[in-house]
């Protein structure tokens, strides 16, 4: 079958919603592909970028997606509770196509060889380029998770990010992890690096004596002649997720009430279209949403959703449009309104992944990248090991990376159970490549990453993943702070997520053993949220899960991930694919 250029571009235009789909002819030339895969037409007046969740990642990566992401409530089988096969029906993207390895851990091995990595500053920024010369006037929304992530993040206290995010062009952003460099080291930034170049706003952290914002609320801009507005809502959950003492003069919280008043505030300002920059998780912004009136759409961040389709909320206002533009700078999210008569008419939203091998490196940022690096090249590109297995860390309860992390805490300390927090950040390895420097501080760099050892009764660590459980798995959004579940290794258990509080996780044993509420137990972990940890002397996890991998001769063994039994109903479609 012969197609012309014309041709070939309408077929894969039409391929997706999402703008994305490839089909089979993915393996066309990389110059042709890009050209269909970000040929995006200009629609209405007023467009808006958004990228989030990058964790610091400015060169390119490969990151699987998860193969569960369990919804409970009001969140059972929806968006963006959907993986695998059941977001790709719904977004109407053809299965095996670069949008499909984008979006989803099907035939991930298989894929990341075919299509390569994705992300990378340097081909971010020539999209973010593409996109804005094609839309005047668009602005770049930065929704957190920006400064960690990395070794070069933690190594150079968040510049090397800072610096390429004021190169990428970023307009505004809001934060989360960003706190955890602390109250002085953020404000220094926002004060003098940010100075009359990037706006970061969060309308809800207070000062904790008076109540008075700690960072602009909101942004007015003029896109084409339409007064916009940008309210920032920075992640609610920051002193109880992470350490509190990094934070210790402000306060958090959803704060719906000031929400409103914003909205209210900047459209008696003559805002035509409101957005929020939100770093509140996909559920919570959906939530938020059904509450509060007179946001045009909702671009959010947190919980690493890579939202091919905007999901449309009715309140009593009208309707909001809420987004989530997935992680590790795998994506950026485009979303053009046509403005009418002082008001949303219309609007496109396109997720365009970034394909490095589609997307020319940007030569100043390349640069830039270069320049960053070149201190710590050495130390990151030492190999440790190689694995055998493919190495991952998203799911709703472990991933193969994280297993590792595991194994290499119990080994080292001694210890007959171990937890490893929830996060999602972290890059993914393919089976044959090397477990190098830079990947295991992809995988652990925080400002708090001390490995810990204590004792534990049986009692505490049923608290504990009960804790965890009812945070990830309570019908109430607002009563979720993001994550995974806490990762457990040694220890078997049952969890029944559609469970009540306190009664989610059961039949827990050690050795086919069952746990003794009574009994104390050797549990090792890492990055603890209290201060004392830090005052403590630990030595920071990295160099024990090092030490570990030195030790395994070369090669590391693929890892069998521990997995809960799950019991109760099944939740939401895509559970049976989990267990692979």
């Amino acid at each position: 079958m012969n197609l012309s250029k014309r041709e070939f571009l309408q077929v894969l235009g039409a391929g997706s919603v999402a703008g994305m789909g490839l089909g089979r002819w993915a393996d066309a030339d990389a110059a042709t592909a890009a050209e269909a895969l970000y040929d995006l037409p200009r629609f209405g007046n007023v467009s808006f970028l958004h990228m989030t969740d990058c964790h610091a990642q400015l060169k390119p990566i490969h990151f699987r997606e998860p193969s569960v992401n369990l919804g409970v409530g009001s969140m059972h089988g929806n968006l963006p509770h959907l993986v695998g096969e059941h977001l790709l029906k719904v977004a109407k993207v053809p299965a095996g196509s670069a949008s499909a390895h984008a979006l989803t851990y099907l035939d991930f091995e298989q894929a990341a060889q075919r299509y390569g990595k994705v992300g990378g500053f340097a081909h971010l920024s020539t999209l973010v380029k593409r996109m804005k010369a094609s839309r005047p006037g668009a602005l770049l929304l930065d929704g957190g998770d920006t400064w960690q992530g990395s070794a070069t993040s933690l190594w150079t206290n968040g510049q090397d990010m800072v610096d390429a995010c004021k190169l990428l062009g970023v307009d505004v952003m809001t934060g989360h992890w960003e706190f955890t460099l602390g109250m002085k080291r953020v404000k220094e930034i926002i004060d003098k690096d940010f100075a009359g170049k990037v706006d970061f706003i969060a309308q809800n952290v207070k000062t904790t004596d008076f109540g008075d914002p700690v960072f602009k609320p909101y942004v007015l801009r003029n896109i084409n002649g339409v007064s916009c507005a940008i309210i920032g809502q920075a992640f609610p959950y920051t002193p109880i997720a992470n350490p509190r003492y990094m934070v210790a003069d402000w306060e958090f919280g959803i704060q719906d009430q000031n929400m409103q008043k914003m909205v209210d505030e900047v459209r008696a300002k003559g805002a035509q279209v409101v957005v929020v920059l939100s770093h509140n998780g996909m559920d919570v912004d959906l939530k938020m949403a059904s509450r509060v009136s007179g946001i045009d759409a909702i671009m959010g961040g947190h919980t690493h959703d890579g939202m091919p389709v905007a999901s449309i909320v009715a309140n009593k206002g009208g309707k909001t449009l809420v987004t989530n533009a997935g992680s590790n700078g795998k994506f950026l999210a485009v979303m053009d309104f046509d403005v009418k008569n002082g008001k949303v008419a219309d609007y496109r939203y396109r997720l365009l992944p970034v394909f490095a091998n589609m997307l020319p490196a940007d030569k100043e940022m390349d640069a830039l990248i270069t320049k960053i690096r070149a201190p710590y090249e050495g130390k990151l590109a030492e190999k440790l090991a190689v694995t055998e297995g493919t190495l991952y860390r998203r799911g709703n309860f472990n991933g193969s990376g994280d297993q590792l992390l595991l194994d290499a805490l119990m080994d080292v300390q001694g210890a007959e159970i171990a937890f490893s927090p929830g996060f999602r950040w972290g890059t993914s390895l393919l089976p044959g490549q090397p477990i190098t420097r830079e990947w295991l501080m992809d995988m652990t760099a925080t400002t708090y990453s001390y490995a810990t050892v204590s004792q534990m009764s049986g009692e505490m660590i049923k608290t504990v993943l009960e804790d965890v459980a009812d945070n990830l798995f309570n019908p109430d959004p607002y009563y979720q702070q993001g994550g995974d579940m806490v990762r457990v290794g040694g220890l078997e258990y049952s969890c029944n997520p559609l469970g009540a509080m306190g009664k989610r996780i059961a039949d827990m044993r050690l050795n086919g053993k069952p746990i003794e509420p009574g009994r104390q137990y050797k549990v090792a972990g890492w990055a603890p949220v209290a201060e004392e940890a830090a005052k403590a002397g630990n030595k920071p996890v990295w160099e024990l899960v090092e030490q570990w991998l030195k030790a395994q001769g070369g090669t590391v063994k693929a890892r069998k991930v521990n997995m809960p039994k799950l019991t109760g109903a099944v939740p939401n479609p895509g559970l049976a694919e989990t267990q692979g």
